[in-house]
């Protein structure tokens, strides 16, 4: 067994010539979303792969074996339960209010700009069906968001910003006067309703849902 212990997200900074070349590991996100596995790559190799805990693999990211040598990782098409707004009978806006109640679930979730992705959970399904969202199993790469400031925040993508800026370019020195405190806003929360199943609700044959009440789709 070849040890990898360095991840380079994405492949970034190397040549594309030398990841086309590199040898595969494609996984599932149950084994990308560990720090220490072992897995066999396309050329045969059984890499053990030793991360900083916390640490999860994308699609596209790069490893360095002990060796030197590269092996690029591949998202597994795996199953999952892709979730669609109603074209016919509701907005985008119902995806959003899904996103809001699977995220109140803790539920590993890719948001995508048409649709949601999840790992298969028939209660979850069925909520969403409730609330005349299509819901259809499916089998396809999974990538879940990560944490706004974790390990993985937005796909792994690293953007580089530099927000330390010089305050200098506002004409005028914070010593020169002092700022009075502004009152903190008062904020509402936000009552996002959860829609009840509407027994006059009418489904045009478009809809896609069964309303033989056999929700599979």
């Amino acid at each position: 067994m070849i040890h990898a212990s360095k991840r380079i997200a994405g492949g970034n900074g190397l040549a594309p010539v030398l990841v086309k070349r590199a040898a595969t590991l494609e996984l599932d996100w149950d084994t990308r979303s560990k720090s220490r596995f072992a897995a066999t790559d396309s050329s045969g190799r059984e890499i053990g792969v030793v991360l900083p805990r916390g640490t999860t693999l994308r699609g596209g990211d790069v490893l360095v074996a002990e060796d030197g040598t590269l092996v690029r990782v591949i998202a597994a098409a795996q199953p999952v339960l892709q979730v669609r707004h109603c074209t016919e009978h509701g907005s985008p806006f119902d995806l959003l209010r899904a996103a809001y109640h699977l995220g109140n679930r803790h539920v590993p979730l890719e948001l995508q700009p048409t649709l949601l992705q999840f790992e298969p959970d028939p209660v979850l399904a069925d909520m969403l069906r409730r609330q005349h969202l299509i819901v259809t199993e499916a089998q396809a790469a999974f990538e879940p968001e990560g944490g706004a400031y974790g390990e993985g925040a937005g796909h792994g993508h690293h953007h580089g910003h530099d927000h330390g800026h010089d305050h200098a370019h506002h004409g005028h020195s914070h010593d020169d006067h002092t700022h009075a405190a502004a009152p903190a806003p008062v904020r509402k929360p936000l009552a996002i309703p959860v829609k009840a199943h509407d027994d006059g609700h009418v489904h045009g044959p478009g809809c896609g849902h069964d309303h033989g009440h056999d929700h599979k789709h």
